[in-house]
Order: C-alpha cells, then sequence, then structure tokens
C-alpha cells in the first residue's frame, strides 16, 4: 500500500476535488477555503488542505478573540477565510493527501496528477519560494528490526545517488524539512557491529536525530511501534501520525512538468527495497561508503553540486 502527499499551487481547491472525483469517485465536503475533503472515494477519502495549521484548524481565531473580535460563522468568516487562502497560497503549498492505495493502483494516483497538471497546478520550480515536495506513504513489509535496519541502511547508501538523480531544488535543500541526516547517525546505522533490537534502534534514532523532518521520515512508522517512547522524546508531537509506513518526503513536486510522472520517484524508491533485499550488495556498498573521504568532504561536494544545478 502506498499513500501521496502532493504539494502544489496555482490552483483551487475545489478544482483539485474535482480531479480527484473525475478518477476515482467520491463527494466533495468544503468543510473551510483551508480544508476540503472528497468522501467514500473507491479507496476512501482524500483532503485538499492548506499547509499551515494555524489557518486550517482556525488557530488564527485566538488572538481576534483575546481582542474582543468574534467571526463566528457566516458570511464574513467565510470571505476573510477565502481571502488568507488566496494570500497564503502564494507561498504556502495546497497540499493533496490520499489514503493507502495498492501500489498496483499507482497510474489511478498518476491520472490524478495529470488533470491537476491539465488544470494549470505549479510545482517546486516554478518560484524560488515554492519548496515543494511529492511525499510517499510506503507499508512497511515487516516489523522485523533486521527489514528496518536494512531498510535504513539502504536509504542511506542511495541518498546522494537519490539527490543527484532528483536534482532536488535548492530552495528545499536549504530548507528545514528534508535535512540530512547527521554524519554520526549515518556513520553509527553503517557500523558492521550495529545489530540493535527494535527499542535500540528506536532510542537511537530519538538520540541522534529527534525530527521528523529528514528525507526518510521514521517517526510515524517508529510511533506506531512504541507511540509512548516517541511521544516521551523531543519531537514535533503534533505532527506526528503514527502508521506502519514509511515517510519518504524527498523528492520535488514536478506537477507542471510534462515529462514528469508518480513512476519517476516510486521507481527511485523501489530501487531502495531492491538493494535492501540483496545482502551481499547492501554490505559492498556499506564497505564502498565507509571507506569514502570524511562528512566534510561528502558536505563540499554537495554544495558544490547545488551551486551548479
Amino acid at each position: 500500500m502506498v499513500g501521496l502527499e502532493l504539494e502544489v499551487a496555482g490552483i483551487r481547491p475545489r478544482r483539485m476535488a474535482e480531479a480527484v472525483t473525475a478518477v476515482v469517485g467520491g463527494t466533495i465536503d468544503q468543510e473551510s477555503a483551508f480544508l476540503t475533503r472528497v468522501r467514500d472515494t473507491e479507496f476512501g477519502d482524500f483532503a485538499v488542505e492548506l499547509d499551515a495549521s494555524i489557518l486550517r484548524d482556525r488557530r488564527y481565531q485566538e488572538p481576534l478573540s483575546e481582542v474582543g473580535i468574534d467571526l463566528g460563522e457566516g458570511q464574513a468568516r467565510d470571505h476573510i477565510e477565502d481571502m488568507l487562502s488566496r494570500v497564503a497560497g502564494l507561498v504556502v503549498p495546497l497540499e493533496l493527501v490520499g489514503p493507502p492505495m495498492p501500489w498496483a493502483e499507482l497510474g489511478r494516483l498518476d491520472d490524478i496528477r495529470l488533470r491537476l497538471h491539465q488544470a494549470g497546478a505549479k510545482g517546486t520550480h516554478s518560484s524560488p519560494f515554492y519548496a515543494f515536495g511529492l511525499q510517499l506513504n510506503i507499508e512497511v513489509a515487516s516489523l522485523d528490526v533486521d527489514y528496518l535496519l536494512a531498510m535504513l541502511r539502504a536509504f542511506l547508501l542511495k541518498y546522494e545517488w537519490l539527490l543527484e538523480r532528483s536534482d532536488i531544488d535548492l530552495a528545499r535543500r536549504i530548507s528545514p524539512y528534508i535535512q540530512s541526516y547527521p554524519e554520526d547517525y549515518v556513520a553509527h546505522v553503517l557500523d558492521r557491529e550495529y545489530r540493535p533490537d527494535i527499542t535500540t534502534l528506536i532510542d537511537d534514532f530519538l538520540r541522534f536525530t529527534p525530527t521528523r523532518n529528514r528525507p526518510l521520515d521514521l517517526l510515524p512508522l517508529f510511533a506506531h511501534i512504541d507511540e509512548d517512547r516517541v511521544m516521551a522524546a523531543p519531537v514535533e508531537k503534533e505532527l506526528i501520525k503514527p502508521r506502519p509506513a514509511f515517510h519518504y518526503r524527498l523528492p520535488n513536486c514536478l506537477i507542471d512538468d510534462p515529462n514528469w510522472n508518480l513512476a519517476i520517484p516510486w521507481n527511485d524508491w523501489v530501487s531502495i527495497e531492491n538493494l535492501a533485499a540483496d545482502g551481499k550488495a547492501l554490505e559492498q556498498a556499506r564497505d564502498a561508503r565507509m571507506s569514502e573521504p570524511g562528512g566534510l568532504q561528502r558536505w563540499l561536494r554537495g554544495w558544490l553540486r547545488g551551486l551548479r544545478s
């Protein structure tokens, strides 16, 4: 199973919802200018939401209430929220969030992507302010620690290749949302003698890198396995949704590129799975990585790549 999160601009929420219903059915329920749901599709509910919780959850009303302004309900509030939505949409993405779907149905998701493209949706490269991404939530094949460790190692070993291949936008590279894993954590995980149990794997992640803002966010998965342990750590608790899935946050959203489709980032993910499943290739890649120059030199190489792109 795979779930989709697609960040775009240049299109209104209703039009995004209509792209969903045209492919997988369902009914449109506009809860506010910031949140529209498509309910009862073939695969479950989709959401179209402005990626700013202060607006989506109407927390913008709190400071107004403190000075005696109560917007209440009705046309006045709806008009103000529509205006806020349009202004915020200049820099904050609209996000299409899909339910888990069989990976064999990825073509249906791509049909939605194509309709959004045809409707004029804008992606990562359309503005220097658009640090927009495509995020995939891929159901794990197992909760066994050896499998999870192999997948984590494979991702860390593929990471620089993924950066090169995906040509990650500079705005996204310097944003706080997909920062590289710390070199000391990478070295710790790739150490040949590292054979953790599941509790140690989670504890080490929380000790070295207690944030969801990584290109592969493991906190939803770890919270599914041991929610109390994760929520006791200094992490972004209100943003973590426990689920048995890898949260792959790295790819750009190139929805306005006619040559781009969802198969490209998906096939990149499959290359991670293939490496993780090949024990000999994984060991060879690990040995090669650990014999490379140190973290500073790798950082400089990445920085120079960013300047050239």
